[in-house]
């Protein structure tokens, strides 16, 4: 049997239009885990197969911490995906990276302390490698494509994924800095790990929304600044996924070779 090329996208704030389909249906299913954040809208882009989901629902209801990230991406499994290209909003960390900016992240600092974060919890342990946690060739394509199209991005960094709902204090968006981190936000772990525990290739597009609040003479974030920067970027990331997904033509890579190996105990 030979295996096709299927896309998942997670879609952040503002960034879950199934309107990038062609043909597009929804379905609603559920797993051994529960049952994913929203319907799974099921399409095509350039006549390659994409599911489109819904990080945090339909109309944005489910809270950083309550999402089933297990869910969602056992669902996207479930669905065949091959690939995973999620995007996010993220507060900048660094100067150069100016609201309205791509971030395709390479590297992540994990900040959260109540979700979930494997697939194996009673006879069998995971233990995932986890050096470079980011598919590099779904993160080259989509950096070459930005290049094309002349998209503001920078084609690596690191993301620091805070628990939330809340956003961080000052001394806490310092502390980042003095970390490394380049940018912040609320959802790519676990999803990133659980990706890469079920044999998917993961990439993230950041969008950078705000200075977070460690900038001085520079306005704090609120959700009403990190939804209008959205809002006016959001055309900008959808031309971005049509442009890539075509350009997807890989199935062999790491990211689905390491389960392989990593899964230790039970039978």
């Amino acid at each position: 049997m030979v295996k096709i090329i299927k896309i998942g996208i997670i879609g952040g704030s503002g960034l879950d239009d199934p309107r990038i389909l062609k043909d597009a249906r929804e379905i609603y299913v559920t797993t051994k885990f529960g049952n994913p954040s929203s319907g799974l809208a099921i399409g095509k882009i350039n006549d390659i197969d994409v599911v489109v989901l819904a990080r945090h629902g339909k109309r944005h209801t489910i809270m950083p911490s309550n999402v089933n990230y297990r869910a969602n991406i056992w669902a996207l499994k479930e669905q065949g995906c091959t690939h995973i290209i999620a995007t996010t909003a993220c507060g900048s960390l660094r100067e150069e990276i100016k609201p309205g900016h791509f971030v395709f992240c390479d590297q992540f600092i994990d900040r959260t302390t109540k979700r979930a974060s494997t697939f194996y919890e009673s006879d069998k342990v995971c233990h995932i490698p986890m050096a470079e946690p980011f598919c590099k060739k779904l993160r080259n394509l989509l950096s070459e494509t930005a290049s094309e199209m002349i998209l503001q991005h920078h084609k690596k960094g690191t993301v620091v994924t805070i628990e939330g709902p809340r956003f961080s204090t000052k001394a806490e968006s310092h502390m980042y800095r003095q970390w490394n981190a380049d940018v912040i936000n609320m959802s790519t772990v676990p999803e990133v790990v659980l990706a890469r525990e079920a044999g998917i290739c993961y990439a993230v597009v950041a969008m950078s929304t705000d200075y977070d609040v460690w900038k001085e003479h520079e306005e704090g974030v609120d959700i009403q600044m990190v939804l209008q920067t959205m809002k006016q970027n959001a055309e900008n990331v959808k031309k971005l996924l049509i442009a890539t997904i075509p350009k997807i033509n890989y199935l062999k890579c790491q990211c689905k070779e390491d389960i392989k190996t990593a899964v230790i105990g039970g039978d």
